[in-house]
């Protein structure tokens, strides 16, 4: 098994991919069915693996969650098992596959919601009060994947032709790291084009960008935005909203639903949302909804109901129109604003659930701004802790302003930590030249920091 894995599965598989093989692998194929040789492996012992693995199968968590495994879960460590002993039936190890018939859970279909029209007013007034807006138009309008939509380059949109080309996805393996890989299928490299509301929002963001992403992490904008981030700012607008609770591929899956009810085909849809073939489209987005069902029913009985008349049709001929009810307005939804602080104070960032970041970032005398962080279990805690350590850095800014210090903040180059100090000490030493041999840098950076240097130890 780890054989297969290793040569065979795991380069052509996405990180995140990975991780799943090698749990299914690891924790529960090689532990369940290791001691039995290959040759000697039947059905029946696959059978009794896959049973216990739904009786009492899970590793951790077992106490909050139930010591069986979930159906869908013991299916995909099969289709696991069963590629590996394919490959061992091709290479003629075996000469069949005792995976091939064995009885599993049945399949069950993951319920997925749909946000209607005003709750998209809604969602979308929000997201433009937080500062999120063009992210989620750009899902709502393209369904990207929550990966593809992160990896976003401003070299991929193309203004004049109103398109936008998907060429790359990111993906958060265990380690944490960031990683910018290929999109989950060969057909995820694709062009789609833009609603020209889109495109126009986009032109807009791009005149203020500082990064090649068009959606860069806030605090590192050398980087892409995590997917974890996006999710977390969609919880959060979904919340402040009053909107119930989804997941990050609902709003794909609401715009797929709203292009079906457009009188979009599948074909095209299934182009546009990278899938492999218009059969995944036609199992996984055919959502029906009873705005849907109520268009068919009533194009049924225009066109081959024979339906009687109405006991109170108005006139004879008529017929009484479905009730509908009456779509709430949203002139009166309100976004909801958190508290604005005062300039001076930092800000606190909820990570997730049980961890808050406070972070402060002035200027230096450097004419740079430098940050540092706290972080806390809760909200009161981090704040306390940031009124601290502003406290803590106007006093080092103050100190280093008058002279009285040269403790320079992370950040700060080493080298020009170093020259402080030597000037601090012999300010009699005027010779840049002198000051280079003895700190041990090349006089360019000594020339590069002396002025500087001099200003914010109160020499000029």
């Amino acid at each position: 098994m780890d054989y297969w894995y290793q040569n065979f599965s795991k380069p052509r598989l996405r990180p995140t991919t990975q991780l799943g093989y090698e749990g299914w692998i690891y924790n529960h194929l090689i532990s369940g069915l290791g001691s039995i040789q290959l040759n000697r492996l039947t059905q029946a012992d696959l059978q009794q693996f896959f049973r216990t693995m739904k009786e009492s199968g899970r590793k951790s968590n077992a106490e909050k969650r139930g010591k069986g495994m979930a159906d869908r879960s013991v299916r995909s460590c099969h289709a696991v098992c069963q590629m590996a002993l394919d490959r061992a039936v091709e290479a003629k190890l075996i000469h069949g596959n005792p995976a091939a018939g064995c009885r599993l859970p049945p399949i069950k279909g993951r319920e997925m919601q749909v946000l209607t029209q005003e709750e998209m007013r809604r969602f979308l007034i929000q997201a433009k009060a937080e500062g999120y807006f063009e992210l989620f138009l750009l899902e709502l309008t393209t369904g990207l994947r929550r990966g593809e939509i992160c990896g976003l380059m401003w070299q991929d949109f193309d203004e004049k032709a109103g398109t936008l080309k998907v060429l790359r996805s990111v993906n958060v393996p265990k380690a944490g790291e960031l990683e910018i890989g290929e999109t989950k299928t060969e057909r995820g490299r694709r062009a789609i084009r833009l609603p020209p509301s889109t495109v126009q929002r986009l032109k807009e963001r791009k005149k203020h960008a500082i990064s090649q992403w068009i959606f860069p992490e806030p605090l590192a904008p050398e980087k892409p935005v995590r997917p974890s981030a996006a999710y977390y700012w969609m919880k959060v607008l979904l919340k402040e909203a009053g909107l119930p609770h989804i997941r990050f591929h609902d709003l794909r899956h609401t715009f797929a639903t709203l292009a079906l009810e457009n009188g979009m085909d599948v074909k095209t849809l299934s182009a546009m949302l990278g899938h492999v073939s218009a059969a995944t489209t036609l199992d996984i987005y055919t959502h029906i909804t009873d705005d849907m069902r109520l268009t068919a029913a009533a194009n049924i009985d225009r066109g081959i109901g024979k339906a009687a008349p109405q006991e109170d049709a108005s006139e004879p001929g008529q017929e009484t129109a479905p009730a509908q009810a009456e779509k709430p307005s949203m002139t009166d939804f309100k976004p909801y604003v958190g508290r604005k602080r005062r300039s001076g104070t930092g800000c606190v960032s909820e990570i997730n659930d049980h961890l808050f970041e406070g972070r402060y970032s002035p200027k230096w005398p450097d004419g740079k701004k430098h940050a540092r962080n706290v972080y806390a279990h809760t909200r009161e805690e981090c704040e306390e802790k940031l009124k601290v350590l502003i406290l803590e850095m106007k006093a080092e800014i103050a100190a280093l302003r008058s002279g009285a210090s040269t403790e320079y903040p992370d950040g700060i180059s080493l080298k020009k930590k170093a020259i402080a100090a030597y000037m601090r000490e012999h300010p009699e030493v005027t010779s840049k030249s002198l000051i280079a041999r003895e700190v041990g840098v090349d006089k360019n950076t000594v020339y590069r920091y002396y002025n500087e240097v001099r200003k914010e130890l109160g020499r000029q």
